[in-house]
């Protein structure tokens, strides 16, 4: 068959993976060909999901998530929004079909090579691109041959020469998964003998975890702990011997914080044989520690915060004693990770000029280099990076989701491609650079609605009250004031949308690119349109998917309140590296900073007065001169809970999974009910129902890439 045909006044080449409008080639991937190309061969027939899963993956076992990926890039490369679907149809429940005419070409037709003798660059040129009839290709004459041979041999001459300078980019050969089973695996890394894999496998049921071992010659694991518990992050000793890692737990008697914290080590080989108890060799009850890195020194980093600010220390277990490697003057530490091989720390942070910066020091703390990030266009809608040292010289490896890049010392940032259909957590490599470990897997949550007088039957019965039921992970659902619509986040089309479901039907609204994370929304007042916190941004959406952008000075967290009518938006944003509590005049992008204090959650209740809770999940509702603290919902907060105001009366839960109502006006606080034991978090809530948000199942396990 043809290798290159039209569709509409696109030019599609297979030979070279690009989709051409007026001179200008997109590459393409394979697959998402594949399919533009069966679609074209069934021009105007609906393709049902099924069949063209079989025609573009025979013999293989895929989710229809890749399939709606590739229509979603044919789509962006087509210049299709998804909305007035002109060239690609979404048939509801049928499948899809390609509507615009398509023109199939001969092999006289056959468009050749032209070279660009400014550019030193071949591309595809097609000559009349409504027809491409045979008198209108242009065929290389002896002379434009003999140029285009001398073109690409020095192409390839100054590529061979340009590679010895330029770090060659990652290409993955295998992947293979290296733990199945019931719980949800993260925290992978190898040991320094690169035998071992080291993991937490998390309970659902207990929200808690266990470390294990897996030996990668003989597949068998070891559960290293002896109780299961709160475990960090770990780290080997230079020799392999012990294992250190943070113990999150309940201070006794909270003062400054809820939590307390301990590092933890224990004998490795010993745990092998039989889990073991553990060693305490630092507690912190006023400060938060985390990422412990086991130093060639043997000494231990950590990242600790005390109030609002992260600092990098290192911690001797021979002198029970710390001291400052690195700090942010006006700024914050993101993350940082470390080379035994190479003895050096790389510090991601955030300075002054609110720019993220890589940072290169010494273990002892001399700073190498320090150097803005340049991120490209994908890379920047993530706040936060977490990249790891690679077997790359000089550069460290991120991920997005399915998305990698590399970051090189001097701050550049390239994507990376992997073949990966699911998120996956930034690459911990083996030892000799050969592979690398992953966390690849998703989360499966629902939506549910659940009348008041039933909060008792949908304890045992929580499949009855499930709305817009999906695999994926389905987020926020908020009802929409004066109307039958609710609103909810889910990637159950492969990304982060939002999506409007009115009882019957769920109808994707929001069209966001790849790896975009929504977290959180609210509707207007009247129920018009919606204010979506996505990928750092506000977007305004209406009702048929016309979308606004509002610019604020700071990158922001999450949405927690709006006022449309006053233009105002309540939002945690990012200020240089640290989470702030802000308030926006989405008008004249003015901002104002509400309260110095950590805040967990805050919103406004009818009468415009700010109700908020502090990282101890103690409540208060700001006042003339101060914030008064509401007394009568100690012990009411919950960690990590959302809670909601409506009508003067704020709605939460405890720790026991109780459902409160406080009323702001006469101070009445009553307990409503319990609610299912796989309860998430609140979404929503009128006179009549609840809406929250329930965890379904979680699929997260340890995967490892083979580089070729």
């Amino acid at each position: 068959m043809t290798k290159q045909y039209w569709v509409g006044e696109f030019y599609v080449d297979l030979s070279r993976n690009q989709i051409t409008q007026n001179q200008q080639p997109q590459v393409v991937a394979p697959k998402a060909l594949s399919v533009l190309t069966y679609l074209a061969q069934k021009q105007g027939e609906v393709v049902s999901q099924e069949v063209l899963l079989s025609k573009v993956w025979p013999e293989t076992v895929v989710s229809p998530n890749s399939l709606q990926r590739c229509i979603a890039q044919l789509r962006k490369a087509l210049g299709d929004d998804g909305k007035e679907q002109i060239y690609i149809k979404t048939h509801s429940k049928q499948g899809y079909s390609l509507e615009c005419q398509v023109k199939w070409l001969s092999d006289s037709e056959q468009v050749p090579v032209q070279v660009d003798t400014d550019s030193s660059k071949h591309h595809v040129a097609p000559a009349n691109h409504e027809h491409a009839s045979p008198n209108a290709v242009v065929y290389l004459n002896k002379k434009r041959l003999l140029l285009f041979i001398l073109v690409i041999l020095c192409s390839f001459v100054g590529a061979h020469f340009a590679r010895q300078d330029e770090p060659q980019l990652f290409s993955v050969g295998e992947i293979r998964a290296l733990t199945a089973s019931d719980g949800k695996e993260f925290a992978s890394i190898y040991s320094p003998d690169g035998n071992y894999i080291m993991f937490h496998r998390f309970s659902e049921e207990e929200c808690v975890n266990n470390i294990w071992a897996k030996n990668l010659t003989t597949k068998q694991e070891h559960k290293l702990t002896e109780h299961i518990d709160s475990y960090g992050s770990h780290s080997f000793s230079p020799d392999g011997k012990e294992l250190v890692f943070i113990r999150t737990m309940n201070c006794e008697k909270p003062i400054t914080q809820k939590k307390c914290y301990q590092l933890m080590s224990m004998e490795f080989a010993k745990a092998l044989k039989a889990p073991q108890p553990m060693n305490i060799l630092l507690e912190c009850k006023n400060s938060e520690i985390r990422s412990p890195h086991w130093l060639n020194n043997n000494n231990i980093a950590l990242l600790q915060r005390e109030s609002t600010q992260w600092q990098l220390i290192s911690y001797s277990p021979d002198k029970n004693e710390s001291r400052i490697i690195h700090n942010v003057t006006d700024g914050n530490i993101i993350y940082y990770d470390y080379s035994p091989k190479d003895d050096l720390f790389a510090v991601i942070s955030i300075h002054a000029d609110s720019q993220h910066y890589i940072e290169t020091l010494t273990s002892s703390g001399e700073l190498l280099s320090s150097n803005p990030i340049i991120f490209t266009p994908e890379a920047r809608r993530h706040i936060n990076v977490y990249a790891n040292f690679s077997p790359i010289k000089d550069h460290l490896i991120f991920s997005t989701g399915r998305q990698f890049f590399t970051l090189s010392f001097d701050g550049t940032v390239r994507n990376v491609s992997m073949p990966l259909d699911q998120p996956a957590f930034s690459p911990s490599f083996h030892p000799d650079g050969s592979k690398a470990l992953v966390i690849k897997g998703t989360f499966d949550f629902d939506i549910a609605a659940i009348p008041f007088t039933e909060l008792s039957k949908a304890h045992n019965k929580l499949d009855d009250y499930i709305v817009a039921r999906s695999t994926m992970s389905d987020n926020t659902g908020i009802l929409q004031p004066g109307g039958s619509l609710l609103a909810l986040s889910s990637d159950r089309s492969g990304e982060d949308q939002v999506w409007l479901y009115d009882g019957h039907t769920t109808i994707q609204l929001s069209n966001f690119p790849i790896d975009s994370d929504i977290s959180a929304m609210k509707w207007s007042h009247d129920g018009t349109d919606l204010l979506v916190s996505v990928n750092n941004q506000l977007i305004q959406l209406q009702l048929d998917g016309k979308q606004t952008q509002h610019h604020t000075q700071h990158p922001i967290i999450e949405l927690l309140h709006w006022d449309k009518t006053g233009h105002i938006a309540l939002a945690f944003a990012n200020v240089r590296g640290t989470k702030k509590l802000m308030e926006y005049d989405l008008k004249t992008n003015e901002a104002q900073l509400l309260t110095d204090k950590r805040v967990n959650w805050a919103d406004k209740s009818e009468q415009g007065q700010l109700i908020y809770t502090d990282h101890m999940d103690r409540f208060w509702l700001s006042g003339a001169i101060e914030a008064e603290q509401i007394t009568a919902l100690n012990g009411y907060g919950a960690d990590e809970q959302q809670f909601i105001i409506k009508e003067n009366t704020i709605f939460g839960t405890n720790n026991k999974r109780e459902l409160w109502s406080y009323n702001l006006i006469n101070g009445a606080l009553k307990i409503l009910g319990k609610l299912p034991s796989n309860f998430s978090n609140i979404s929503d809530i009128d006179n009549e129902k609840i809406v929250i948000r329930a965890r379904i199942s979680a699929k997260k396990e340890v995967v490892e890439l083979v580089m070729k």
